[in-house]
């Protein structure tokens, strides 16, 4: 599989058929998950009895023997001693299984990441994981292996794990492995674009790359530029953009959804390649951080791709409008008034309120194309950050569509709650001087202030979700299970996820 664009070439993933006793290879991956009782011994997860059996079935205690107790993320790795014809024994923790005694794929997903970390600098591994669910093993794998070397000189760290063999008894196996490798490739290429600097990022090249990749999977692209907004009548998107040099852009990407689509569904993502805050400047401690604000739009556009990619009888469109947020001489202020796409009128209290102004835009233009559904994601609030942490995405809209985009988040291992929008809040937006302010002025309930901001663009009828994902687009700590540091990739394989839910029941 060839690599993302700005990471480093792409681990080899293919099926394997040898023993995992016997097989050619530098390490062989086995799971291992908790005992079923205070002091009793870990257990092997299913897929690795043959080399179990090669230590004359006594591999679970050996591995205790080491320390091991199958926590998640916990890897141990023991010399073989030719036991086995692999050097190397990896035993990765999938911790305790949510129900039953079954790991889950979330949990497959998590060890093979951690264990394709672990393994970082080796030429080839075999993994049993993919006996237990193949997908999750082969879209774990691939995202802990990512790295993002593309700025860095020199010889910095060991290059990933080359390619792991996946065991699988998946009777359609190969199938199974091509989507889950065309999921994390978009994950990957999501990451790509979160992780590429501003200075290389902005609103002209963003759009580029979202060309590029579109007109590979053969979908439609149009591109506004600055002067294309401002006579489209983009009042949000142009105005936030005016105090850059690098001006806005508004892309649309169309996937048809073959020749009988089942529904049509509008995707729209927060494109902000940089926020200073505007006139209303963050605090110069983290906000560097502010390089992942198109995070959004980044997971719209690898999500439309994929939805080609993997032809889901869903017609997809994008729409993602790319500013960069800039304190200069021409910059919007607070105490303007900007006329949005469609007409209404938003006084700006905040410039740091800027995703929201954009946002307002996109959707209203989305809505023209008479959707059954709509949703945006955006690295909106720091408020979603206070209440749900850096793991949880906020989930607010319509219901009962919101609950479902939040259930099916969670059953991506991404993670989502539904949020409510208090009926109070609207009238906290009311502006003295236009149709609606940007910001409440009060400290309480931003995300939820955000949400029922959006909500003011959207049709009435029109079912649609809101996903915040301020935290968990963006991991600024050590790497855990499949998650890097930096860019994630969330939220990809929850909009996925819609997309193939609506495919499949409308």
């Amino acid at each position: 599989m060839p690599a993302t664009k700005g990471s480093t070439v792409s681990t080899d993933l293919h099926l394997g058929s040898a023993s995992p006793a016997t097989a050619d290879t530098d390490a062989v991956i086995v799971g291992l998950l908790p005992a079923a009782e205070a002091g009793a011994t870990p257990r092997l997860a299913p897929g690795a009895e043959e080399v179990d059996a090669a230590f004359d079935g006594a591999l679970a205690q050996l591995l205790a023997v080491t320390g091991a107790t199958g926590k998640a993320d916990e890897v141990v790795k023991i010399p073989t001693r030719g036991t086995i014809t692999a050097p190397l024994l990896v035993a990765v923790g999938l911790g305790k299984p949510d129900a039953g005694d079954a790991p889950s794929a979330e949990q497959v997903r998590r060890a093979s990441g951690t264990a394709a970390r672990a393994l970082a600098g080796t030429e080839r591994a075999l993994s049993t994981l993919g006996r237990i669910e193949l997908a999750a093993a082969a879209e774990g794998t691939l995202m802990g292996a990512y790295t993002f070397t593309a700025y860095r000189t020199g010889s910095n760290g060991r290059a990933p794990v080359g390619s792991v063999e996946l065991l699988s008894t998946d009777s359609d196996a190969a199938a199974t492995l091509r989507t889950a490798a065309a999921v994390a490739t978009a994950v990957r290429t999501t990451r790509d674009l979160v992780n590429t600097p501003p200075n290389d990022l902005y609103p002209e090249t963003f759009a580029a790359r979202a060309r590029e990749l579109a007109e590979a999977a053969g979908i439609e692209v149009e591109i506004l530029d600055d002067e294309a907004l401002v006579a489209g009548g983009y009042g949000g998107v142009s105005g936030v953009g005016q105090g850059s040099s690098r001006k806005p852009r508004l892309v649309r990407l169309r996937y048809a959804g073959g020749p009988s689509p089942r529904a049509k569904v509008a995707l729209v993502g927060k494109g902000v390649t940089f926020d200073t805050g505007g006139i209303s400047i963050k605090p110069a401690a983290g906000m560097d951080a502010m390089t992942s604000d198109m995070g959004g739009a980044a997971a719209v556009i690898a999500t439309t791709v994929l939805a080609a990619q993997l032809e889901l009888p869903v017609a997809v469109t994008a729409t993602v409008p790319m500013v960069e947020n800039m304190p200069s001489d021409s910059a919007y202020r607070p105490g303007d008034v900007l006329r949005m796409y469609g007409g209404k009128t938003v006084e700006v209290l905040n410039t740091d309120a800027e995703g929201r102004l954009i946002l307002a835009d996109a959707i209203v233009r989305a809505a023209e194309d008479g959707p059954d559904y709509l949703v945006e994601t955006s690295t909106l609030t720091g408020a979603q950050q206070v209440a749900l942490g850096m793991r949880t995405m906020g989930v607010m809209g319509s219901e009962p569509f919101r609950e479902r985009v939040a259930g099916l988040a969670r059953a991506t291992g991404e993670d989502g709650w539904a949020m409510p929008f208090p009926g109070h809040i609207r009238a906290e937006l009311d502006s003295r001087v236009a149709d609606i302010a940007n910001v409440t002025g009060k400290r309480y309930g931003g995300m939820l202030v955000a949400g029922t901001f959006l909500g003011e663009f959207v049709p009435a009828g029109l079912s649609w979700a809101h996903l915040d994902i301020a935290g968990p687009s963006f991991h600024t700590g050590g790497p855990y299970g499949y998650t890097t540091k930096g860019g994630t990739g969330v939220p990809v394989r929850t909009l996925l996820a819609v997309l193939q839910d609506i495919a499949e029941n409308g």
